[in-house]
């Protein structure tokens, strides 16, 4: 293993332990290669290897996977978290800082959807916040076209939906 794979690999256990949600591939990917410390490709190599070692979770809603450090995982970046320079973990630091607010919601609003054994769909939307589930709810709708519709508007509609299940209910 070349010591800028092990650098890369670092980089991403060091992002997952400084939130306390989950992280997209893609969130991690733009960091990594906007920051110009190496290209896709490397990116994906190290994410790949972090889960065959089970250092990181992940789990894909949707054609999104969304990463985790495993206990593993930050025991390994607790005894080599100095080789990651300064600098490294200031822009990292930074960019979180800045960019929390985004990225959780990303990660925290998530609608999915499968064929039920009837031949309808059942869809799923969930906000979670940090691993407390906020709402759970799941409807089923006749068509994919329509349970593809309300897993995009979900993320937009979910505040409004929450507050009116909330308001029903009390």
């Amino acid at each position: 293993m070349s010591d800028g794979q092990t650098l890369y690999k670092l980089i991403i256990l060091y992002m997952l332990r400084k939130v306390n949600f989950p992280l997209t591939n893609a969130q991690i990917t733009e960091f990594i290669v906007d920051q110009g410390y190496t290209d896709y490709f490397h990116v994906q190599e190290a994410i790949s290897d972090l889960v065959t070692s089970n250092l990181i979770t992940v789990e894909t809603i949707r054609n999104t996977s969304q990463y985790q450090a495993t206990q593993e995982g930050e025991q390994t970046l607790e005894y080599f978290c100095s080789s990651i320079s300064d600098s490294i973990r200031h822009d990292i630091d930074v960019f979180l800082s800045e960019n929390a607010f985004e990225l959780r919601n990303e990660v925290s609003t998530i609608a999915d959807y499968d064929r039920t054994p009837n031949g309808d769909y059942a869809v799923r939307c969930r906000v979670k916040e940090g691993n407390a589930t906020i709402i759970d709810l799941t409807v089923t709708v006749p068509t994919e076209d329509e349970a593809i519709s309300m897993c995009n508007h979900w993320p937009i509609k979910s505040q409004e939906i929450y507050m009116t299940v909330i308001s029903s209910l009390l």
